[in-house]
């Protein structure tokens, strides 16, 4: 008879629909004859209204239930007189099932998000967090299905390596050495005593890997966790976070920037198609007028500029910048910012970089200066996607290592794929924790991934 449905489908069910919700109480309200529990199951943004008579046997017992509480509720679906919601649940049973009290750090009022760091084991169950994590696992399951959509193969690469991919050194070491005593030649430690009998780290991105399986599967993708040990605190920065990572054979840099739009629109359509509840709840509380942004560039034409240019635009800007702007240095969040909010208006791509401040697997344009680097910037946060054609010349490749003082000894599985059935690719990354916070407003690292991993916080 009574069919235990979701929250969800609940609020979507017509009148006298005999079903079961099982959830947590958010708020309860309680007189003589009557008691109203907000329950909420997670599924959705909104909660159901249940209301509960005095004729219920254990009325007293629902009288006294704590926020938090976790309660099971047989019923019928009845149109609800109160605004803001078109049906209630008229309870038949109410089942406690896991009681909370007053020391439940959740209760009705207004946390901040610092606090709520302090519990993150609890976060969830708030309107913010719930919230965020439903756009999350939305957008997880968007970007598998974009890739399936267009013929990519799902390629997971190695959490542990031996190779640090973007040669700044902030790797993680993974050893099981003893670290009192060990092994030493030479003054240095004897990796070689280790256990997989060399240093290893944990990945700082899967693209070198991935590039090899480009090009033999021609389009394929990697989305999975990726760590720093940068030890920095800004709101913009994890020790651990997650990466989409496509790569693409036969395709060069313009390749490369159209299929970073297509993507990127394509996210941003979805979550305004699909997250509707939860979008509004961040227009309204966390970053107003975040739906219009978000959609403005879902229906945007990206625009592209050399990065000589962006270097011209910025220095004739009549702002003052904290980061001096000269051609050779790298663009700050300040340039990027200024160049996408007030120059262009609108999302950019910046192309061509000088190759002294980009990695060393970029091509080498024609020039000998710059590479075949992209960044797309977005108003509001700057730069989140950066990609690049990969340098397939073998000979420029070993030379480029050679520039950057990288040992190719460690990578001659990365070289090998220059000797044999070379080819043009291309591919680039897209943070997805930097991706939420731009399409949820949300305005710390901290506050889009389950547990954050940062300086000094590793707990739960």
């Amino acid at each position: 008879m009574y069919k235990r449905v979701r929250v969800k489908q609940a609020l979507a069910s017509g009148p006298e629909t005999a079903l079961e919700v099982r959830g947590w109480a958010r708020t309860v309200r309680c007189g003589k004859e009557v008691a109203f529990i907000a329950l909420n199951d997670g599924s959705c943004f909104g909660s159901l209204q249940v209301v509960a008579g005095p004729s219920l046997a254990n009325f007293d017992e629902i009288c006294r239930l704590g926020t938090g509480s976790a309660i099971a509720v047989r019923g019928r679906v009845v149109p609800s007189p109160a605004a803001g919601q078109a049906v209630e649940l008229a309870a038949e049973e109410v089942r406690v099932i896991g009681p909370s009290d007053d020391s439940y750090p959740l209760q009705k009022k207004r946390h901040t998000m610092e606090y709520l760091r302090t519990i993150a084991h609890l976060r969830p169950r708030t309107n913010t967090f719930g919230a965020v994590f439903r756009v999350r696992s939305s957008l997880a399951q968007a970007i598998h299905r974009f890739f399936s959509e267009h013929g990519f193969l799902y390629v997971h690469t190695p959490i542990i390596t031996g190779n640090d991919c973007e040669g700044a050194g902030e790797l993680f070491r993974v050893t099981t050495l003893p670290l009192d005593k060990p092994p030493l030649v030479g003054g240095r430690v004897d990796y070689s005593a280790d256990f997989f009998g060399q240093a290893t780290g944990l990945t700082v991105s899967g693209q070198l890997e991935g590039e090899l399986y480009a090009l033999a599967f021609s389009d394929i993708y990697t989305f999975g966790p990726t760590f720093r040990a940068e030890n920095s605190n800004t709101s913009r920065h994890a020790a651990e976070f997650w990466m989409i990572e496509p790569e693409m054979a036969f395709a060069d840099l313009q390749d490369d920037a159209r299929l970073a739009e297509e993507f990127f629109r394509y996210l941003c359509r979805h979550v305004l198609d699909e997250c509707h509840d939860d979008l509004a709840f961040f227009n309204d509380h966390i970053d107003k007028g975040l739906i219009e942004r978000v959609r403005q560039v879902a229906d945007s034409s990206f625009a592209m500029m050399e990065y000589t240019e962006a270097i011209e635009q910025l220095k004739k800007a009549p702002i003052s910048f904290s980061f001096p702007v000269e051609w050779g240095l790298d663009l700050q969040s300040e340039h990027e910012r200024y160049l996408t909010e007030q120059v262009v208006k609108g999302p950019v791509f910046i192309v061509n970089y000088p190759k002294e401040i980009k990695a060393f697997y970029m091509r080498r344009n024609n020039d000998n200066r710059t590479v075949a680097a992209m960044d797309l910037l977005v108003p509001k946060v700057g730069e989140i996607i950066g990609g690049s054609q990969r340098e397939e010349r073998l000979d420029l490749l070993e030379a480029r290592m050679a520039e950057a003082g990288i040992d190719p000894t460690g990578l001659w599985w990365y070289l090998d794929s220059r000797r044999w059935g070379s080819c043009p690719h291309a591919g680039f990354g897209l943070g997805f924790e930097r991706l939420l916070m731009y399409l949820t407003g949300m305005e710390n690292i901290r506050d889009v991934i389950p547990f954050p991993r940062t300086p000094r916080h590793a707990e739960f």
